[in-house]
């Protein structure tokens, strides 16, 4: 299996950014790759569907950028799920308020997260603090509060309540654009699977890594390689490098890409992505 191999680092300071969330594993460096592979596409997809939604930064670029006619964001994880029902179904502007009128405090944390059980917008809301709070933004259980922060600014070096009440409003000015879909996006790629105008990125929780960041981390790879192969649109994946998703993505002929990126510790590593063909890597221009 021949494999590309792309060292050049996308600066992430040069992507929108889009989503409320501070998401593990966040796609942001990959954008410019999505426009690429997107535009390199005979035809606009009807349809784009995003399975492992988290915080959705490629999503929501295809549709704020009209890469789609319509984006579909699924997401299991019920918190994670909370902020997307609030954002796109009707109480967008209410959590954009919510977080602007927020004192932080640590009485009011307590607060807010002890109420997270009451309504879905309260869950949304506790969601997003805790995604502020944590280290790394982690939400799967047992995850750590940051103390010291950025300068030792503790939680409110990462609390920009104007940044996020911006990036709320400008996803509610373009819900007509998308829909959120609350379980499995393996289920709903079934669906769709014979469907040549959907096309699919897929990001599931990683072989090594999702054990730590996400609650629902548990995934048959090989069950979803099968599936992937049998789409009749077109589709991406990534990975995290690790022989195993290499000897699948042999197994059922796919191609590879070796696709280097900066962690948030400005260290420079590789990932993978897997596709049908890749050539739209080299024939068409980095779109930055």
């Amino acid at each position: 299996m021949q494999r590309k191999r792309i060292t050049e680092v996308v600066n992430v300071a040069t992507v929108p950014f889009r989503s409320p969330f501070r998401y593990p594993g966040g796609k942001t460096w990959l954008v410019p790759r999505i426009r690429q592979w997107l535009r390199s596409l005979e035809d606009r997809p009807a349809q784009f569907i995003e399975p492992f939604a988290g915080g959705a930064i490629v999503g929501l670029t295809v549709a704020f950028e009209d890469l789609a006619s319509e984006v579909i964001l699924v997401e299991l994880d019920e918190d994670v799920a909370s902020v997307w029902h609030t954002v796109l179904n009707g109480d967008g502007e209410w959590l954009a308020e919510r977080i602007a009128g927020f004192q932080l405090a640590d009485d009011n944390i307590r607060r807010a997260l002890a109420l997270s059980t009451r309504s879905t917008r309260d869950r949304a809301f506790a969601t997003i603090l805790r995604n502020r709070m944590n280290r790394g933004g982690i939400l799967a259980r047992g995850a750590g509060r940051m103390k010291r922060g950025e300068n030792g600014k503790g939680l409110a070096s990462r609390w920009y309540p104007g940044t996020l009440c911006r990036r709320i409003h400008e996803i509610v000015s373009r819900r007509e654009k998308l829909r959120f879909v609350q379980g499995d996006g393996v289920e709903v790629m079934e669906r769709s699977a014979a469907s040549p105008g959907t096309a699919y990125f897929i990001d599931p929780p990683y072989s090594v890594a999702g054990r730590r960041l996400y609650r629902h981390n548990e995934i048959n790879h090989y069950k979803l390689f099968e599936l992937a192969s049998t789409l009749r649109g077109p589709f991406l994946m990534t990975y995290d490098y690790s022989d195993q998703i290499l000897g699948l993505a042999s197994e059922f002929e796919m191609e590879v890409a070796e696709i280097a990126m900066m962690t948030t510790h400005h260290t420079k590593k590789m990932e993978i992505l897997i596709g049908r063909e890749l050539d739209w890597l080299t024939q068409h221009r980095l779109a930055l």
